[in-house]
């Protein structure tokens, strides 16, 4: 997979441990789909149209990278499975996101890191650096090994770990109501010592998108929903 590669970034298969210049101690890694229409959002439609659906995706992913750029981290990296576009600020290590199921492509993200990692999806555009901050904190990690952020769907918006390790996550059934008891589970069995971040909602549905712009007025997804038809936002 061929990535766009913006200037200030690189692309890289295999580990990525360079540091950043800019404060934090904790690599920042957003999982994301490339936002195109019929390939995002797709329990959007309807009442959206594949085409809304992507504004909508790609105003979330906007959202929630610029929240990343503006917290301090080590490094942040987008694993991308697509191609990046000009949605992508400067800042990002872009690096393809490999096949196979999400608990496979998850693994796979936490398997190019080293050091203490904190992952989110693109779903949250309501994530802010305030809310991401117990995570990357300079005392973050003293007391904790790992960092879970649930979602009101029975998932989770982010996971950090101190030391990344593939196993914890291969094997967790995803996108089922059970899926953030079974990855916390998975990790107090294996003994780490896990914080909570906040509940947050993922944007799945068209009643999930208008709670999230609510909660985030000001946000780039809650201007694109409101640029959609009457249907759409009531």
């Amino acid at each position: 997979m061929n990535a766009h590669r913006p200037k200030g970034s690189r692309t890289d298969s295999h580990t990525y441990d360079r540091a950043d210049s800019r404060a934090g101690s904790t690599t920042l890694v957003v999982i994301a789909k490339e936002p195109l229409p019929g390939r995002v959002k797709t329990r959007l439609t309807p009442p959206c149209t594949p085409q809304e659906a992507a504004r909508l995706a790609e105003a979330s992913l906007r959202d929630t990278l610029y929240a990343v750029l503006a917290a301090p981290a080590r490094r942040r990296v987008l694993v991308l499975d697509g191609a990046a576009g000009p949605w992508l600020p400067r800042g990002f290590d872009v690096v393809p996101q490999c096949s196979g199921g999400l608990d496979e492509r998850l693994a796979a993200a936490f398997a190019g890191c080293t050091g203490p990692t904190l992952l989110i999806g693109m779903d949250t555009p309501q994530v802010s650096p305030a809310l991401l901050a117990p995570a990357l904190g300079p005392d973050a990690w003293r007391e904790a090994d790992a960092w879970f952020g649930p979602a009101v769907d029975g998932g989770f918006w982010a996971l950090g770990l101190a030391e990344p390790d593939p196993a914890l996550l291969r094997g967790v059934p995803m996108s089922v109501p059970t899926t953030g008891a079974v990855q916390r589970a998975r990790l107090t069995a294996a003994g780490l010592r896990v914080r909570d971040l906040p509940v947050l909602r993922d944007v799945d549905t068209a009643d999930d998108a208008r709670h999230v712009a609510a909660e985030a007025p000001d946000s780039r997804f809650a201007t694109a929903l409101g640029a959609l038809a009457t249907a759409v936002r009531r």
